[in-house]
């Protein structure tokens, strides 16, 4: 469900509130966060979908991943998760099985817990978890906490979804589809420890809505206009030339559709380009805006843990969540 159906369902609902919630629905972000004392806040975050790729056991694991990612943007460290399961009573359970393999070997490398899940009988296998994390409740680090002058960075490089379509087309290579699969089943737990120990103020991950639709809601939730640097970015391996043969899936167009108005292309900016940012992604990286004067600690504290880190764009002045993208 795309989130303007969703607003448009939510509006009339009297979402109940607490001076203990953190963070709510109202922002968009990626968890709720509700402050349980001093020292302990819980962050609690669910997501699941079907397939990416067919072997059960890596679509498992970057359904797990997706997952635990929302608990990394927030700031925070998963401690519980809980498999959401729907899948064909009929179907083979050496599958099930190897999905939740799959599931459990990225809880544990996260330092969780699996305590447990629900399974519902359908045709169309689906999965992922429910994650319950912590985070200190002067860390917390929401997607509305940008500022004019802060630079953008993201931490995964784009095209998962051009991929994840070329692979339903079997069109792709084993090399691709291999690159691919690493980053989807990489966690953010790096980038998450390196956002804290710089002190970052915002942050999101990029899922479903793509590059533009997450850093919109975070300009947007910050009052801020922004400026995309196509230059700097990173794709994965034959994202730009799958594109090209025009392997872009549905939600390409829905993310362009939501953002109509929104988004502003230079005028030596290609179509092409403007495809791979509107695509959805699946596991990506974590965006974070960092003030200027602390960029320099983000990559370095990046690089200390081996992990990409690349510059996206910048916060040119307040406004309403306007996008520009230009070259450089």
């Amino acid at each position: 469900m795309g989130p303007e159906a969703l607003e448009k369902i939510l509006d009339g609902f009297e979402i109940p509130e607490h001076p203990d919630l953190l963070v709510g629905i109202k922002t968009r972000d990626d968890a709720g966060v509700f402050k349980l004392n001093d020292q302990v806040a819980l962050v609690q975050t669910l997501d699941f979908f079907t397939p990416v790729v067919d072997d059960p056991y890596l679509y498992g694991q970057i359904a797990a991943t997706n997952s635990l990612n929302d608990v990394y943007s927030m700031g925070g460290k998963p401690l519980l998760a809980m498999n959401m399961v729907c899948f064909p009573e009929c179907g083979d359970m050496e599958v099930l099985g190897a999905i939740l393999a799959g599931g459990l070997s990225k809880i544990k490398e996260a330092g969780a817990l699996l305590v447990g899940g629900h399974t519902v009988d359908d045709n169309e296998p689906k999965y992922g978890l429910a994650v319950t994390g912590i985070v200190h409740p002067d860390q917390v680090i929401r997607n509305s906490a940008a500022r004019p002058g802060d630079l953008f960075f993201l931490t995964k490089p784009l095209g998962s979804g051009i991929i994840n379509t070329s692979i339903k087309a079997e069109m792709t290579t084993p090399e691709v589809y291999l690159e691919a699969v690493h980053w989807m089943s990489t966690l953010n737990k790096d980038a998450a420890e390196a956002m804290q120990e710089v002190g970052i103020r915002a942050a999101t991950d990029i899922t479903g809505f793509g590059l533009l639709g997450h850093l919109y809601e975070m300009a947007d939730s910050s009052h801020i206009d922004v400026e995309v640097y196509t230059r700097e970015l990173r794709f994965m391996p034959a994202a730009l030339e799958y594109t090209h043969m025009g392997l872009i899936p549905a939600g390409t167009y829905k993310n362009r559709d939501y953002l109509a108005g929104t988004v502003d292309f230079a005028d030596d900016i290609d179509g092409i380009m403007g495809d791979l940012l509107f695509t959805p992604e699946t596991a990506g990286g974590l965006l974070i805006a960092v003030a200027e004067e602390r960029a320099g600690d983000l990559v370095k504290a990046m690089e200390r843990r081996n992990s990409p880190c690349f510059l996206v764009g910048r916060a040119v002045g307040e406004g309403n969540g306007r996008i520009r993208v230009v070259r450089e």
